[in-house]
């Protein structure tokens, strides 16, 4: 999340550390995945940069936990260059082995290789990242309104298209549920629960 989201987030006030029995569920009372789901997790996110990060850490999750990423997430912001776009769609074979051979990454070679492929994808769009992967939601957050953790989807017909839209565009690890937690995660939609302390600041920020 770059600065002016942690700013809106900030001037609408950080969720209580004391409402933790209201949280999502998924967050549970692991203090990291707390602190994303307090901080960053369905704030709007618009900023190039950023979703560009969100949209790689969707895909190294594949097959893994959430908090397998987040652990790995700030070693993974040195090794990529910071997720510079630019940077990443220049990289060569020697940034290739140098990954697979650094155990703070997710060490499988086709995830890794998307990270150079995605940035040349985003690279070669007709329009920014941004626009393209906020046309399917209108350019609005999507305001859900679940009251139980079993009512939110694992896709959805806009997280299908979006999918669908981004491997035409020659993106990899984009399938339709890592779409969806994409969209979950940069406030394409706003999933968590009603009675969740963070639903009505992010719905605040849209």
């Amino acid at each position: 999340m770059d600065s002016g989201s942690k700013g809106k987030l900030a001037s609408a006030g950080a969720v209580a550390t004391g409402a933790a029995e209201s949280r999502c569920d998924w967050c549970g009372t692991e203090p990291l995945l707390i602190r994303y789901h307090d901080e960053e997790w369905g704030v709007p996110e618009r900023a190039e940069q950023p979703l560009f990060e969100r949209l790689i850490l969707e895909g190294m999750q594949a097959g893994l936990s959430w908090l397998t990423v987040l652990r790995k997430r700030n070693h993974m912001r040195e090794a990529f260059l910071g997720f510079d776009i630019e940077a990443l769609a220049a990289a060569d074979d020697h940034h290739m082995e140098e990954w697979l051979r650094d155990p703070g990454l997710i060490r499988n070679r086709a995830k890794l290789a998307s990270v150079v492929i995605n940035a040349q994808a985003t690279l070669a769009l007709p329009n920014s990242l941004s626009e393209q992967v906020w046309s399917f939601v209108d350019g609005e957050p999507t305001q859900n309104r679940w009251c139980r953790q079993g009512e939110v989807p694992s896709q959805t017909d806009a997280s299908v298209a979006m999918s669908n839209s981004l491997k035409n565009l020659g993106f990899r690890f984009v399938g339709p549920v890592i779409c969806y937690a994409f969209m979950q995660s940069a406030g394409l939609v706003n999933d968590h629960l009603v009675d969740c302390p963070a639903h009505s600041k992010c719905a605040a920020l849209s």
